[in-house]
């Protein structure tokens, strides 16, 4: 079975990962991955070549990224993905796509496929975020995809909704659970010597993407957060740099000035994915509105301030507070860590093993 595996940014190869490794383990599969997006941008870490770094041959490359951060080029990257896809589509056979998310340039890759009657099999659907446009996006995907493989049976079950069948939709877990279960993490020691930061000072992981259902809110959200932070004592801020989503420049600037001028904290472009994850395991706590606060943060599991309304929508389980993105609430949120530093654990995204379940459905469909 011939695989392309579409990824375009840090955050959908990461969780990839896994998969990646047991498809490229299997002489059953031939794996072309198409990296695009922000996988090919400077300014955003230039992260495809942490797919080369892993030995893994990315088959085709497209530059796509938006020139900046407005919804005009946006949407003009949106359309740029599509007629660059085409050509893919066109001059290349695959049996099935691989595909992730739900990001912008995600939806445009697979948009332009169809078309083509070509096979979609879409890893994360069913969820719901409530302040990203991505909510659109995600469930589009759904509607394009003949396979779906979903992180927990409340996310299957929205997806049997959207799509008013049960066929093919599988509850296969995270495929991030099967990162922390089976990489091998730095210690503390080993993170300060490959991102000259020691976590053995207390610190905060804080990732905070644009809301982009009221992008225009976002200079406001991101003045109330550095508030807070500077009025909060006794931690360093491990900060890793916002995706390219309406606005994300103007974060991304307010970031690095706040950084310049404060001593404890750094600003860092991109982890990697054990980087990321061994951050994650060595913090006290994480800050911001990723999906990561929801899963990744889950195994551990780590107390999670989720700020805002990006996320609104996913399941909240116990290690997660959420609040309003103002300043004073976000103070009294990482007040209440303390009495979080011990967590029950959270066992709804499986146990590790949906990579071997994804390539044990993928080999039925071929039979």
């Amino acid at each position: 079975m011939k695989i392309g595996v579409l990824t375009s940014s840090r955050a959908d190869y990461s969780i990839y990962y896994p998969l990646l490794k047991t498809i490229r383990s299997d002489s059953f599969f031939t794996l072309k991955i198409l990296a695009f997006g922000t996988h090919l941008s400077r300014r955003h870490g230039l992260t495809l070549n942490q797919i080369l770094e892993d030995n893994f041959e990315v088959e085709h490359k497209l530059d796509t990224a938006p020139i900046d951060d407005t919804p005009k080029a946006i949407s003009a990257s949106m359309g740029k993905t599509m007629k660059m896809f085409s050509n893919i589509w066109h001059s290349n056979k695959y049996d099935l796509i691989l595909c992730l998310g739900d990001r912008y340039e995600m939806f445009a890759a697979c948009a332009s496929a169809i078309p083509f009657g070509l096979k979609l099999a879409h890893i994360h659907g069913g969820e719901q975020t409530l302040g990203a446009i991505d909510d659109v996006f995600r469930h589009s995907i759904t509607c394009m995809s003949s396979y779906h493989f979903t992180a927990c049976e409340a996310y299957r079950a929205r997806v049997v909704q959207l799509r008013g069948s049960e066929k093919n939709v599988f509850n296969v877990g995270a495929l991030s659970i099967d990162n922390l279960r089976n990489l091998e993490l730095y210690s503390i020691g080993e993170f300060k010597e490959n991102f000259g930061i020691d976590l053995s000072i207390p610190s905060i992981l804080i990732t905070f993407h644009p809301e982009t259902v009221s992008f225009e809110k976002n200079g406001f959200y991101i003045n109330e957060l550095i508030s807070a932070l500077e009025g909060t004592q006794g931690y360093q801020f491990v900060i890793t740099m916002p995706n390219a989503d309406t606005m994300g420049l103007m974060i991304r600037e307010q970031w690095q000035a706040f950084v310049d001028r404060t001593n404890n904290a750094f600003g860092v472009e991109s982890l990697g994915t054990i980087g990321y994850l061994s951050c994650m395991k060595h913090c006290q706590f994480l800050l911001g509105n990723t999906s990561s606060g929801y899963i990744e943060a889950s195994f551990f599991p780590k107390y999670v301030v989720d700020i805002g309304s990006r996320q609104a929508g996913r399941i909240v389980t116990h290690n997660i507070q959420r609040c309003n993105i103002e300043k004073n609430d976000i103070i009294a949120a990482i007040k209440r860590a303390k009495s979080f530093s011990s967590l029950p654990k959270v066992n709804i995204y499986g146990n590790g093993n949906a990579a071997k379940k994804i390539i044990k459905i993928l080999k039925s469909t071929n039979d």
